[in-house]
């Protein structure tokens, strides 16, 4: 049924919740693991010159997480694909998905409140569930509260 599946990180702990769920899936199906971390340019954008080592940093940052998915993903068995990319998170992550033909997203989500994701301008997940063509697979994570 999923030949390819997508799981964005941010390289955060939540990552774990959210690979205990898509990892199952991905051996029930055997299936291919995308691990996908996005720079997101409006930060590298508003730091400009002021900052310059800021991208290389998220961009390392980005390898060493994706690099923790796919070792994750090997040691259950299964093949791997990883891709540090630069965007909006969400429409990057919506993107990748549509360029591979990615069959399921398996996205973690902070479980924000209605006040924190007012103050966000919302969640990355709640953007890729509202826009995505295919089907996503939400992992509500309660954070460090």
């Amino acid at each position: 049924m999923y030949d390819d599946i997508l799981i964005p990180t941010d390289g955060s702990e939540t990552v774990d919740e959210t690979l205990a769920h898509g990892l199952p899936i991905a051996t029930d199906n055997d299936a291919t693991v995308h691990a996908l971390y996005v720079v997101d340019s409006r930060i590298t954008a508003a730091a400009g010159e002021s900052d310059a080592d800021l991208e290389p940093s998220l961009e390392a940052e980005g390898e060493e997480a994706v690099a923790e998915v796919q070792e994750r993903a090997a040691d259950a068995g299964l093949e791997t694909a990883g891709e540090v990319a630069q965007g909006t998170p969400a429409k990057t992550i919506l993107e990748y998905a549509d360029e591979r033909g990615i069959d399921l997203i398996v996205i973690g989500t902070r479980g924000m409140s209605p006040r924190e994701k007012v103050t966000s301008l919302g969640s990355v997940s709640e953007r890729v569930v509202d826009n995505a063509s295919i089907p996503v697979f939400v992992v509500r994570n309660a954070g460090d509260d």
